[in-house]
């Protein structure tokens, strides 16, 4: 009887010993979806940054990466997200466009005439775009520019009559495009990135603009013959973070998730530039040509396009006054630039 209760004593005794004990901390788990395809360099590096968040907290922040495009176009990943299915994407301008309308600033078609234009605009511009991205829900950790999108078909497209009754793909989502579209009197097929191969494929879609990079990762190049060099737009894409997760995150966790990501990023920006010239030169191995447009055609496509810009930011939800801020400051830079880039002087021819 003295042991039966001895033992019991120790056992309660221990029971309470362990209540007091420290629960182990639960992991905070960041689940992102991203159009990188599995085995890319881009999914390789982001698991990487991944590893070190999770070293680097203790095993307190998570994040789980779904490449490939598993969990669905941008609209279904922003829903997702909405209801805390996953907690961020891998997103392009205009797949961001829904939840926050200013992203697409950098993206307005023939805005930008070369990469020196871009990096005297995003200097100064970036930050009020990051500011705007958490102010409308989401934490970024940097913007890295994908390069300008080519236009690339199977056959020579170097003027508008080249275009006319041809089939060109818009992303899913990217109404300024379409609407650039319908101004020079083309027609638009709109598609989510998943379909567009398939497209190239059936004919459903003749032409396509995307970086050399991008054409390359997701295999266009494959169903295309020629490349029309003309800057149609800056691409560029970012990770966005439901911000009510985010700061579900101690702040010295946070620190170590921006840190780590904010890097990533920064060498996404630096890689993707070096990545589209080897991109172009194995398209040119593979027998893609790259050709000039006709004399005059960058400027009839500007002026085609420009109102339709400018109409679309005044009508839509966009902050008012940040494009004419941006055309200001581009008009400061040309003005500036003593001897205009190869690039901005073809573009103008």
């Amino acid at each position: 009887m003295l042991v039966s209760w001895r033992n019991g004593f120790y056992s309660l005794l221990l029971a309470a010993s362990v209540a007091t004990l420290p629960a182990p901390a639960v992991a905070a788990v960041l689940k992102i979806a991203t159009w990188a395809p599995e085995g890319s360099q881009w999914m390789r590096e982001m698991r990487s940054s991944a590893a070190a968040i999770k070293e680097r907290t203790e095993g307190r922040v998570v994040v789980k990466y779904y490449g490939g495009g598993v969990m669905g176009n941008d609209k279904k990943v922003l829903r997702k997200i909405r209801i805390g299915q996953l907690q961020g994407g891998a997103f392009s301008a205009s797949g961001l466009t829904e939840r926050y309308p200013d992203i697409a600033l950098y993206g307005l078609p023939l805005i930008f005439r070369s990469q020196a234009e871009v990096d005297y605009i995003r200097e100064r511009f970036d930050p009020v775009l990051m500011d705007g991205l958490e102010q409308a829900g989401f934490v970024s950790f940097g913007l890295a520019g994908g390069g300008f999108a080519l236009m690339m078909s199977s056959e020579p497209a170097t003027r508008l009559d080249d275009m006319r009754g041809l089939k060109i793909w818009v992303p899913e989502g990217d109404r300024i495009s379409s609407l650039a579209m319908v101004a020079m009197n083309l027609s638009p097929v709109v598609l989510p990135i998943s379909d567009v191969l398939t497209g190239l494929q059936t004919g459903l879609v003749d032409i396509v603009a995307t970086p050399p990079v991008g054409a390359v990762l997701l295999q266009w190049y494959t169903k295309v013959h020629y490349v029309t060099e003309i800057p149609i737009a800056y691409t560029l894409g970012l990770m966005a973070v439901d911000k009510r997760a985010f700061d579900q995150i101690s702040e010295p966790d946070q620190k170590i998730v921006r840190e780590v990501m904010t890097a990533t990023y920064d060498a996404f920006e630096q890689t993707n530039r070096t990545d589209n010239e080897a991109a172009k030169s194995a398209m040119q191995s593979n027998g893609l040509q790259f050709i000039p447009a006709a004399p005059g055609t960058a400027l009839e496509w500007r002026r085609q396009v420009m109102p339709t810009n400018i109409a679309f930011w005044a009508e839509g939800s966009s902050t008012p006054e940040l494009l004419p801020q941006m055309l200001e400051a581009l008009d400061r830079f040309r003005t500036q630039s003593e001897i205009p880039s190869t690039a901005e002087a073809a573009a103008d021819r």
